[in-house]
């Protein structure tokens, strides 16, 4: 890198740190579903999306190696030269008949499955009279609003939850224009739910489409784990819904979940399919074997939902103030970068990792710790959590 550039880069890093928003990548040694290890220190992990312990599961890890063994380590090609093997195809009906929609095709990533959906839409509808326009939830991921901005299309911000502003903006907008409205049902940062309810009875006033992300719900609500428009009797609001394999089902990878005409134009229309190698075949396999201890283990899914529960009441007794909802995802607000920074290093001098999160991923003044629960905390470790979150400075 040129001089000029390498000091322009040191300047803006160093602006970061001084505003206490520089971020740096941490080494880390895994132990086990809970556990991790960071500078020969073990610490209880309250950081990650692990929900059920499936990354240890026992049968999660051997379909993965048994996959290995037949299949290698990788794909090789994308999807459509020789990437989408019989382990895809297979993976990819359980997901679907899991999501109760007619067929579903696996990415690399989430955040890439939310890409491929949303250019596929784009594509659908600039091909329309019309066109299309995007609507989309202020607190979606920002792998959406990227996705979105990519297109090219004209797009609006709704406040998060705000129903009644939606409502106007889809009044307001051309009758011939195709809308799309972008909403996660579990929000990845602040763990309250969208209002699917109120979201179903508006789009049959206005006839939108729906893109659902259900990350952070999939594995945690519904049946069998199939996410919260299924625990709430709402499996026809979404159009298209977007899981991803690395939080609850413990594997890697996304999934668009849609019609079978939805699926086929996402095949042909989205760049981010289209040019990226196809999953390696171990983790669909994985995926495969994840959804299979999700139907013959509910017991994981009950104690997450118990243990969301009781913590949130304990720590709102405490004197806490946590966004409404019975995640397991437990903000704690604490405003400015420096507080947040701080409670993470107590929580770690505790034994509990948990670390900030800042602008720009939450909105400034809303610096938090993130903790998230895990079905394999025990008892003991979820008492220290509650002691050392109950001592921090309100």
């Amino acid at each position: 890198m040129h001089d000029d550039w390498q000091r322009f880069v040191a300047e803006e890093l160093d602006r970061l740190a001084e505003d206490h928003l520089l971020r740096r990548r941490r080494v880390v040694r895994i132990l086990d579903a809970t556990h991790l290890e960071v500078d020969g220190q073990q610490y209880v992990n309250f950081a990650s999306n692990n929900y059920l312990g499936l990354t240890h599961h026992p049968r999660v890890v051997s379909a993965m190696a048994r996959a290995v063994e037949a299949h290698g380590t990788g794909s090789a090609a994308s999807p459509l030269i020789t990437g989408h093997t019989t382990t895809h195809a297979a993976a990819e009906q359980r997901l679907a008949a899991w999501k109760g929609t007619e067929a579903a095709v696996l990415l690399p990533s989430g955040y890439q499955a939310n890409l491929a959906a949303v250019q596929t839409l784009a594509a659908i509808g600039e091909r329309t009279a019309g066109g299309v326009r995007f609507l989309l939830d202020k607190l979606v991921h920002a792998s959406l609003i990227d996705a979105v901005r990519m297109t090219g299309q004209p797009f609006r911000v709704f406040p998060h939850d705000n129903l009644d502003k939606l409502e106007r903006l889809l009044q307001e907008a051309d009758g011939a224009q195709r809308q799309v409205v972008l909403t996660e049902s579990i929000f990845s940062m602040d763990g309250d739910a969208a209002d699917l309810r109120g979201l179903a009875e508006l789009k049959r006033r206005h006839g939108f489409m729906l893109l659902l992300d259900e990350a952070h719900a999939s594995g945690v609500y519904g049946p069998g784990g199939a996410g919260l428009a299924a625990e709430l009797g709402l499996n026809e609001l979404a159009d298209v819904t977007v899981v991803t394999l690395s939080k609850a089902l413990g594997c890697g990878g996304g999934a668009v979940c849609a019609s079978a005409i939805f699926v086929e134009a996402l095949v042909n229309f989205a760049r981010a399919y289209i040019y990226s190698t196809a999953v390696p075949p171990p983790l669909a396999a994985a995926a495969e074997a994840a959804l299979e201890v999700l139907r013959d283990e509910p017991e994981r899914r009950e104690r997450l939902r118990s243990l969301a529960n009781d913590v949130r009441n304990r720590l709102s007794a405490a004197g806490l103030q946590l966004p409404p909802g019975d995640s397991p995802i437990l903000p704690i607000v604490l405003g400015n970068e420096k507080a947040a920074l701080s409670a993470a290093e107590s929580l770690q001098l505790a034994g509990l990792w948990t670390l900030p999160i800042r602008p720009p991923t939450v909105p400034r003044g809303t610096s938090r710790l993130r903790i998230t629960l895990s079905s394999q905390h025990s008892d003991d470790e979820i008492g220290q959590l509650l002691r050392a979150v109950s001592a921090l400075p309100k």
